[in-house]
């Protein structure tokens, strides 16, 4: 660990948080890195940082506390020292391991793509966490906003967003064109158009499987009953179907004891109800239309229902899956309409890149916007915490954007490293505060008769009914 970073001095007062043995070992005055972030992101920071240091206060008695460190990234870096992100940021929150950041320009034209991605791909912060819960009193288009709490578990470094492309009419990919049509797509029907844009879209079982494996364990730790896998692996079978393959592969192979398939279910239902049915009307119950398959589908749904019975029928029978977390999978297109239609029968969300980014800003406008969802990039012993909206420029230094995404954010972060209580407080804190009617120009121009808090207001109410 270096003693500076980008020119500052660590904390004198503060010390490094450990990890080993799968755990992190977080002394009394953690040094915290801290991105302030781009535009709003100077303003929201002030707020949230007076707010955290409060919450901590209050939950400790002055025996803990944060020592912030800031690092840089986006506009503020690029002024200091010529780059959007500095090695000696991502050395700090390497070496420091948990931090959290504001939002980020990401530069228009040649270099760095995204500074969000770049962390993530950097840091292997291959689990993107957004819960998403309804906070009573906050404006909502839906009817029933509070049915929607669930926790969302984005893969982080694959799929469309590795930046595999290459574009239309350049000579990468007019090769890479010419490869698939005159070797892969040879003799068939399928072509590549030569004036074609090209993208690769890479999904690993390695990278799969690891993400529904943090995504099963939260379930685990924190009493959730329901994981669902969301895919479109009816076109896309090899890469967002493998995803859904291999999640169930590690669902069975690692949390047996804990878990039961959607499918295994209605084969275990099914004996329970009639003891007398047998193997192949067990099987036409789960597939419908099932004396209308091949013979060969129908000897494998016939094998699947025996397997289940003989594997797991004494474990999980008699009921007793009724007690296990629920895995199942459902289509992408199908999701979007059930969240909005049913969001009380989903709790956690397994997801790849793509259909977690779409998915988790459609849970957030039901319970107020991007403003009030949090977010997290997770990797194995490394945390990087963040506020889920763009830097609205135009709003900057102003005082008036609402700092609850990143103080919600810095909740997660407080639970991350074992602080439960300080995240507890926050979240508290900010559902009395709304329910008051003290809110920024986002909420209280569509709450009748809420006066409009400045950011730092806002805080102040937060901090205020904390203390109470």
């Amino acid at each position: 660990m270096k003693v500076s970073y980008n020119g500052r001095g660590l904390p004198a007062d503060g010390a490094a948080i450990g990890y080993a043995g799968g755990k992190f070992h977080v002394p009394d005055k953690p040094i915290i890195p801290f991105i302030e972030g781009d535009g709003t992101g100077r303003d929201i920071w002030r707020a949230a940082q007076r707010m955290f240091d409060a919450a901590v206060e209050c939950a400790y008695g002055g025996e803990r506390s944060v020592a912030w460190f800031e690092v840089f990234a986006g506009e503020k870096s690029f002024n200091a020292f010529g780059q959007w992100l500095p090695d000696d940021t991502v050395d700090a929150i390497r070496d420091l391991r948990v931090a959290i950041k504001g939002p980020l320009t990401t530069p228009v034209g040649g270099g760095i793509r995204s500074l969000n991605v770049t962390l993530r791909q950097m840091l292997d912060l291959y689990a993107c966490v957004r819960p998403v819960r309804y906070f009573t009193g906050v404006p909502s288009p839906v009817r029933a906003p509070e049915k929607m709490n669930v926790v969302i578990f984005r893969e982080n470094t694959e799929d469309v967003y590795a930046g595999i492309e290459w574009k239309s009419g350049s000579a990468e990919a007019a090769k890479l064109i010419e490869f698939l049509n005159e070797q892969m797509l040879a003799g068939g029907k399928k072509t590549v158009r030569a004036d074609s844009a090209i993208g690769v879209k890479p999904m690993s079982p390695f990278g799969s499987m690891r993400l529904v494996r943090r995504a099963i364990q939260h379930a685990v730790d924190h009493a959730r009953t329901i994981v669902t896998f969301v895919h479109k692996g009816n076109i896309m079978k090899y890469t967002e179907g493998g995803f859904r393959d291999w999640g169930y592969e590690v669902a069975r192979a690692e949390f047996r004891e804990q878990i039961v398939t959607e499918r295994e279910s209605w084969i275990l239902g099914n004996a329970e109800n009639n003891s007398a049915l047998s193997i192949e009307q067990n099987a036409a119950m789960i597939e419908p239309g099932l004396k209308d398959a091949t013979e060969a589908f129908r000897q494998q749904t016939c094998a699947e229902v025996k397997t289940t019975l003989d594997s797991i029928g004494k474990s999980h029978g008699n009921g007793n899956w009724k007690k296990k977390i629920l895995i199942n999978d459902r289509i992408a297109d199908s999701v979007f309409q059930q969240v909005l239609l049913r969001a009380d029968e989903y709790q956690v969300f397994a997801t790849p890149n793509l259909n977690g980014d779409y998915l988790s800003d459609a849970c957030a406008a039901q319970v107020g916007g991007l403003g009030m969802a949090p977010g997290s990039n997770i990797g194995d012993g490394y945390g990087v915490f963040e506020a889920t909206h763009g830097t609205a420029p135009k709003y900057a230094d102003k005082d008036v954007i609402n700092p609850s995404s990143v103080m919600l954010s810095g909740a997660m972060m407080f639970d991350f490293i074992g602080w439960s209580e300080v995240g507890s407080l926050i979240e508290k804190s900010i559902a009395v505060t709304i329910q008051q009617r003290r809110v920024t120009y986002d909420l209280s121009r569509m709450m009748e008769g809420a006066p409009m808090l400045h950011t730092s207001e806002y805080a102040s109410a937060i901090i205020e009914n904390m203390r109470k």
